[in-house]
């Protein structure tokens, strides 16, 4: 997720590592978890493998150097099949990585919003509909826990066909225009 989250930021302007991890932290901080530890490496890794480039080197405060990085068109391409992937991962992951996906739905076309939501919504009447959720639990503090759980599924259903709603209205405009 954080690779995804880090090629769409790059995407929109070329960053160094402090800004990506502030704008990370401001947009996303809800979604995955952001640190120097884990920031600097990935930016590493994907310079290796040709995702990004440094642009420019200046000097920084305390006399280190700062990188400024940009997406190259891999990076552009690996994004893209990143946002469009499916992979198998828990529920939280799941939801962490739509709502990413979510943030960057101005970068795709409208057909693959569409899909991506569509895939969404179907996750979360899985979730609801999962016999298994229903046999953990065994107390009215459980109880209590699995109807919240519910409602915020509900209401994530909600919003995703208002989403969906103003997708298709834009894919039916696209096909008449």
């Amino acid at each position: 997720m954080l690779e995804t989250a880090t090629l769409g930021l790059l995407q929109q302007e070329p960053l160094h590592g402090y800004r990506l991890k502030q704008k990370l932290e401001l947009f996303m901080g809800s979604c995955i978890s952001v640190n120097y530890g884990s920031i600097y490496p990935l930016l590493k890794r994907l310079e290796d493998r040709g995702l990004i480039s440094v642009l420019l080197e200046e000097d920084g405060e305390a006399g280190s150097s700062r990188k400024i990085y940009s997406i190259t068109d891999a990076g552009i391409q690996r994004w893209k099949q990143k946002m469009l992937e499916h992979p198998q991962e828990s529920w939280v992951n799941a939801r962490s990585r739509f709502l990413i996906k979510y943030f960057f739905f101005n970068d795709l076309e409208v057909h693959e919003r569409v899909k991506l939501i569509n895939r969404r919504i179907m996750m979360c009447q899985l979730r609801l509909e999962d016999p298994e959720i229903h046999e953990i639990v065994a107390n009215e503090y459980q109880t209590n826990v699995l109807a919240y759980c519910k409602s915020t599924i509900q209401a994530e259903i909600q919003w995703l066909r208002q989403q969906l709603a103003v997708e298709e209205e834009r894919l039916m405009n696209c096909s008449y225009g």
